[in-house]
């Protein structure tokens, strides 16, 4: 009998970047996925992926001393990042527009705690307390019992800040399971939100090793594995790329128009997209250049607000839409993920089109596969739909100081230096600063598959 693999999947995020894929196309290993999905998500997940069964978690309820101390341990630790760092942006994470009464007193009660903790090891304390209690919940108890029944060779948790995740792994621990974890994006380590203890790590490349080191010290070394990140290896398929004349046909584009990827953020992490997207329209109105240049708008896919609508009708025939072609049962992360013909449409849009243009997204790196120029906002809006964000902020977050230099991409520091920051950006050459950064942060990544499958199959045949 085949050794048996549980993927745990707390969300959809984990779909394309995993399961599509070629970690588990193997006939080394049963693939079991254990997931939160209803039945239909499942069945369209099935359509992609081939796995030889899966079991739905049970429905996990967080006691309040569960909550409390998730909370206390992330905001102390954001505390101490911020103040390890001189970076005080980390703190931005924590929320506090809390609008139901309950949650304003329990999250004042949080950040009372949290003041009282100065010293790491009383983290490490909050953090051996919160293990404790994950044991309490009856989820743990039924978790526990799946395990036992299924004795899987080995858990992967495919999103490491799944809420239910820290109690299966506490289960599995508790059982002698073999567990792994990965580190889903290149900006989750400082917001303080893994709460696994898992027996390896898996990261995307020696950068994030070292970032593991200095946010999570008590993780030894050597459970901390650089594999690459699977999501990038979709770049390196032909197979991949959607027909020219078909992918311009499908989405109205002219062939012989530079093409300008407006690449959206979601609602929180950039609440003016929708301005910018018109101040580039515009701008391109008022210059006369709508018969050289077009523009491709790609919305964030968890973004269902619609709040892009009014600006592609005011300029129809500038702006093109590709929608993204993503499966949401319930709208909302946990049951939204990529079919894998958005991997293709992704893949094609960056070989198309000429530029990507956004806030600070990980896009720039999906474009720099194909030696493609980004193109950063870097200016407010005079209305800001939030008084409270600023492109300032957004680039000072911690992730962006893995950027070797500002030469990486072009900035747009306002509205006025549109055509010229664009003009410069469509008739760059290869970006060596790019090269640089691409390759720190996202390190080996057309072998991330083989890595990962081969750190599998190490631990479920006893070979570590």
């Amino acid at each position: 009998m085949k050794k048996k693999v549980f993927a745990l999947l707390p969300d959809g995020v984990g779909v394309r970047n995993y399961l599509y894929s070629e970690v588990f196309k193997t006939n080394e290993f049963e693939l079991t996925l254990m997931h939160t999905f209803d039945s239909k998500t499942l069945e369209v997940i099935g359509e992609e992926v081939k796995f030889q069964s899966a079991i739905k978690l049970p429905n996990y309820k967080e006691s309040v001393a569960e909550k409390f101390l998730r909370e206390l341990i992330c905001l102390s630790r954001l505390h101490h990042n911020a103040r390890h760092l001189d970076n005080p942006t980390i703190l931005s994470t924590w929320r506090k527009n809390h609008s139901k009464p309950a949650l304003k007193v329990f999250y004042r009660a949080v950040e009372f705690g949290a003041r009282w903790i100065k010293r790491y090891d009383a983290i490490l304390n909050l953090e051996r307390r919160y293990q404790k209690a994950l044991r309490k919940n009856v989820f743990y108890r039924q978790t526990r019992d799946i395990l036992e029944r299924s004795r899987p060779a080995m858990l992967l948790c495919l999103h490491q800040r799944g809420l239910q995740m820290p109690t299966v792994f506490a289960a599995a621990r508790d059982l002698g399971i073999p567990t792994a974890t990965v580190i889903f994006s290149w900006d989750n380590l400082p917001k303080a939100r893994m709460a696994l203890w898992a027996d390896k790590y898996f990261v995307w490349s020696e950068h994030m090793k070292r970032e593991m080191a200095l946010f999570y010290p008590e993780i030894p070394q050597e459970k901390v594995f650089v594999t690459g990140t699977p999501q990038f290896e979709f770049y390196a398929d032909p197979s991949r790329l959607i027909d020219k004349k078909k992918f311009f046909e499908k989405y109205a584009l002219d062939p012989n128009k530079k093409i300008i990827c407006f690449s959206g953020d979601d609602v929180l992490t950039s609440p003016d997209d929708p301005k910018y997207l018109q101040d580039i329209a515009q701008a391109i109105v008022d210059h006369g250049l709508a018969s050289q240049w077009q523009i491709l708008l790609r919305r964030c896919p968890v973004d269902f607000s619609g709040r892009f609508d009014k600006v592609v009708s005011a300029y129809d025939g500038l702006i093109k839409v590709a929608e993204p072609l993503w499966y949401s049962a319930q709208g909302g992360w946990t049951s939204t993920f990529a079919k894998m013909e958005d991997v293709d449409l992704l893949v094609s849009t960056a070989y198309y089109s000429d530029v990507v243009v956004n806030v600070g997204s990980t896009m720039a790196f999906d474009f720099a596969m194909f030696k493609k120029p980004a193109v950063f906002i870097n200016y407010d809006q005079a209305d800001k739909h939030n008084p409270n964000w600023s492109v300032e902020t957004i680039y000072r977050f911690q992730h962006f100081r893995s950027m070797p230099d500002k030469t990486a991409v072009f900035w747009l520091n306002g509205a006025n230096e549109i055509v010229d920051t664009m003009a410069l950006a469509l008739t760059s050459g290869e970006n060596k600063s790019m090269e640089a950064w691409k390759a720190k942060v996202i390190g080996d990544f057309e072998v991330a598959s083989k890595n990962i499958k081969a750190l599998l199959n190490d631990t479920i045949f006893g070979l570590s």
